[in-house]
Formats: structure tokens, sequence, C-alpha cells
């Protein structure tokens, strides 16, 4: 594991509906030395993302209340979200995305049964140039 070595821990958001997978990036990424929040559904991270406004946030598309494609185009409209990096991280096939993402700016697309934590914190790290 890569401890990351910076006065102040890169701050990662993780938007994610299924608690186990929520506490599970969550821990993984603190224990790799990132300072993370995590939020349950679209409209709990919109407002997550405004207060902690992170380097990176990781996000599920298929969630309660609001979706992540909504979410990320409500951030993507605010002057404070234009440039926060953006991993997509769920279940869905890319064919089955919602085609908004396309014009959204997102580093990533993961699809969570073809990667396991360690590897998802490894992209993590290479989108925010620490490795």
């Amino acid at each position: 594991m890569t401890k990351i070595t910076k006065d102040e821990p890169y701050k990662i958001a993780v938007i994610e509906d299924d608690a186990a997978i929520r506490d599970l990036y969550g821990l993984k990424l603190s224990l790799s030395g990132f300072e993370v929040r995590t939020a349950r559904d679209g409209l709990e991270g919109l407002k997550l993302v405004e207060a902690f406004a992170p380097d990176l946030i990781l996000l599920d598309i298929r969630m309660p209340y609001m979706n992540g494609d909504e979410m990320l185009q409500r951030v993507r409209e605010q002057e404070w979200g234009a440039s926060i990096r953006v991993i997509i991280l769920t279940n869905i096939s890319r064919d089955e995305a919602p085609s908004i993402l396309r014009f959204l700016r997102t580093d990533r697309y993961i699809v969570k049964a073809h990667y396991t934590p360690a590897q998802v914190v490894e992209i993590v790290q290479e989108t925010l140039h620490i490795k």
C-alpha cells in the first residue's frame, strides 16, 4: 500500500448507496492515506461535495433520490465543481450508462465487478498523479 506524502491528505468523496461497498471503499482509501467522506445517495452526495470540496469523487450511478449522473451534472454546473476529478464506480456497463455522462467530463469509468478495491485505490492514485 502506497502512503501519500504531502502536508494534507487528498480528499475523496465516495457516493454509493450500498453500505457494505461504501464502507469497504471508505476504509480502503482511508488506510491508503486519503481523507474520506461518504454519502448514501446523490442528494446527500451533492451536499457533501459542496461542503467537503474533495479532490476526487468516486460516484455510483444508480442510487435513490438522485442518480449519480444527475448529481454530477449539478456539480459540473457549479464553479466549485468544474475541476473536481470524478471516477464512475458502478456495476452498470458503459453501454447501459446514461448518455449524459459523455458530456460531464469523468476521468475513468470502472465496473465494480471487474476491479478489486486495491486496484481502485491504484486508479485513484494514478488519477491524482500520486504514483
